[in-house]
């Protein structure tokens, strides 16, 4: 069996960990991409403590109100269409506007004084070249809807964040201070500001301003190169686990698996784990992997190495220091406290976000208690 089992409490001390960073700021928890694999539904009611979620869809937004989310919710790419502006103002959904049109469907469907859509986040491009106007285009815009009576948080992304070192971090820092101080000197002194993510929140303390936008912390992996989750307190919020399906003794130089990438060095004693890229575990992982078994017979744990190539359904894993009493069915960790999912991801060459987003449909969804 296959199982990815959600922890609440986890959910909620990492909250609570992004309070303590940023003690002054409210709390926009990003839920986007089914809350970075957790699913919506299984993480809204740890982060009941949050002042808001962040989307990146409409349909996210949506689903999130069905859920019963009352609070702030904000589509962080915006309306993709007129039609979809309306539809925000009708589910009280807070829109980040980043280019023209999204302001034109602004200024011409103004919300109604109540709405939360009237809140705007308003979107600078400060160096990471993807969405949002330049310095020009920002305060012509604010001006627009100011006058039109919205409510301005200006908004930005890092580019390298989590990497408290590079020079383009204090560049940003720089074109984001200056310009909220110009809105709030020309536009509006009720301007606020949001410019930290994660990597942000951990590194860059003094540019909290009003709002933090917390993702992958929450979920407890870390966001910054120089510090492990331990370090920084977080609890993972998912344990990703299969079993062991069979076991078998593979012959001195005999190889196993797809490419025949692994040969054993001797005769050694494996498993074979009812998990694969089918799953969501990565295809490509080097060989520094490893899992934990929890061994059914007496409950002990044991790090094993994963040899050879992952398969769509099955990895194999060197059994040789489990007793031989060995049980099938035993509880196999892909990822949780040990290794941890940060840990998995080094090993194959991407990113936490990476790994948890792309889990599969196939693996049991359960909540931790």
């Amino acid at each position: 069996m296959r199982t990815i089992t959600i922890k609440p409490k986890a959910l909620t001390h990492n909250l609570y960990q992004v309070k303590k960073l940023a003690p002054s700021a409210k709390v926009l928890a990003m839920v986007k991409s089914n809350a970075y694999g957790h699913g919506v539904a299984a993480v809204l009611p740890a982060l009941q403590q949050a002042d808001g979620i962040g989307v990146a869809t409409l349909a996210e937004a949506l689903e999130a109100r069905q859920l019963g989310w009352h609070k702030t919710i904000g589509l962080i790419e915006g309306a993709f269409t007129a039609d979809e502006w309306q539809t925000a103002i009708a589910q009280d959904i807070s829109c980040v506007i980043h280019h023209e049109p999204q302001l034109m469907w602004a200024l011409d469907n103004i919300p109604p004084a109540s709405s939360a859509t009237r809140v705007v986040w308003l979107k600078y491009n400060t160096g990471m070249n993807r969405l949002g106007f330049d310095a020009k285009g920002v305060i012509d815009a604010a001006a627009q809807l100011h006058a039109a009576g919205y409510q301005l948080i200006l908004t930005t992304h890092f580019a390298n964040a989590d990497d408290s070192s590079h020079p383009l971090n204090a560049l940003q820092i720089q074109r984001f201070n200056d310009m909220l101080q110009i809105l709030k000197e020309t536009v509006s002194q009720e301007v606020k500001g949001s410019l930290c993510n994660s990597a942000g929140i951990v590194n860059f303390a003094e540019h909290h301003h009003d709002w933090v936008r917390p993702g992958i912390i929450l979920y407890g992996s870390s966001p910054v190169v120089d510090q492990s989750a331990a370090t920084l307190d977080l609890q993972p919020a998912m344990e990703f686990c299969a079993q062991i399906i069979a076991l078998q003794t593979v012959s001195a130089n005999d190889a196993i698996g797809y490419g025949s990438l692994w040969s054993a060095p001797h005769d050694t004693k494996t498993a074979l784990v009812s998990i694969g890229y089918g799953d969501g575990y990565p295809r490509v992982i080097s060989t520094d992997a490893y899992v934990t078994v929890i061994n059914a017979a007496d409950q002990q744990r044991y790090r094993c190495a994963v040899l050879g190539r992952v398969a769509m359904d099955m990895i194999v894993i060197d059994a040789s220091a489990m007793p031989a009493d060995t049980a099938l069915n035993s509880k196999v960790i892909l990822w949780g406290e040990a290794p941890h999912v940060d840990e998995v991801a080094s090993h194959a060459g991407t990113i936490s976000y990476e790994l948890l987003c792309r889990l599969s449909t196939r693996p049991a969804r359960i909540a931790a208690h």
